[in-house]
């Protein structure tokens, strides 16, 4: 399941990010690659460890955790550090399989989901489209300033080279408490239609009541806290 969503439109929000992001000190992205990836890895990566990077990084992951829709797709566990990623002409990330395992000790999750959150307007470079590789098919994405991708992390994916200007991401991962992403998916279309239906039924209509208890006896049997 591939989904586009509107994380944030405040267009004056987006813009003192841009300049806080533009403060902090830039690494080599390859750093935080495995050896696979590394080797087509091409991109800055911010420092995330200093106060103003740790400040932006808690802002930024209560915007995406906290989001409906990202509660409803995921079925968030637990989630990642984030990586705030800029990619100038002649950098791009060449196609990849992300680690299944991330972190060390406590901190150690599965990687179930992937989330891309744009955060340049995307008139203001060329290239850098996020192509995600499924069975059967094949997607771009370059979204606006503010969308959020969210993607299977199983899938092969890529960033296409940058040939003008600089793209900048804030990018994550999720483990999920449904690792089943076919289990994922029917509790999500079955969320949207107990949303849909709250707009024409009473709450407590036995069609409702019986909606609530079917998401909450299959998130029983699905669910690994």
């Amino acid at each position: 399941m591939i989904l586009v969503i509107d994380a944030l439109a405040d267009r004056a929000h987006l813009a003192a990010l841009a300049e806080r992001i533009a403060l902090l000190e830039w690494r080599d992205g390859r750093e935080s690659a495995g050896k696979v990836a590394a080797a087509v890895k091409r991109n800055l990566q911010a420092a995330m460890a200093s106060p103003a990077g740790r400040r932006l990084q808690d802002e930024l992951l209560r915007l995406i955790a906290d989001h409906p829709v990202v509660q409803a797709a995921a079925q968030p566990r637990r989630f990642s550090p984030l990586l705030i990623s800029r990619t100038e002409a002649g950098g791009g990330y060449g196609a990849h399989i992300d680690n299944p395992l991330m972190g060390k000790g406590d901190g150690r999750l599965r990687s179930d989901v992937s989330f891309t959150l744009f955060l340049t307007l995307p008139e203001d470079y060329d290239g850098g489209e996020l192509v995600i590789h499924a069975a059967g098919m094949t997607q771009e994405v370059k979204g606006e300033a503010g969308q959020l991708v969210l993607y299977p992390a199983t899938s092969i994916h890529e960033v296409r080279p940058v040939t003008r200007g600089a793209r900048i991401v804030c990018v994550g991962w999720i483990e999920s408490l449904v690792p089943d992403p076919a289990q994922r998916e029917l509790l999500f279309d079955l969320e949207n239609l107990r949303a849909a239906l709250r707009q024409r039924l009473p709450l407590q209509s036995a069609e409702l009541l019986t909606l609530d208890k079917s998401l909450a006896n299959l998130l029983r049997m699905w669910a690994r806290p």
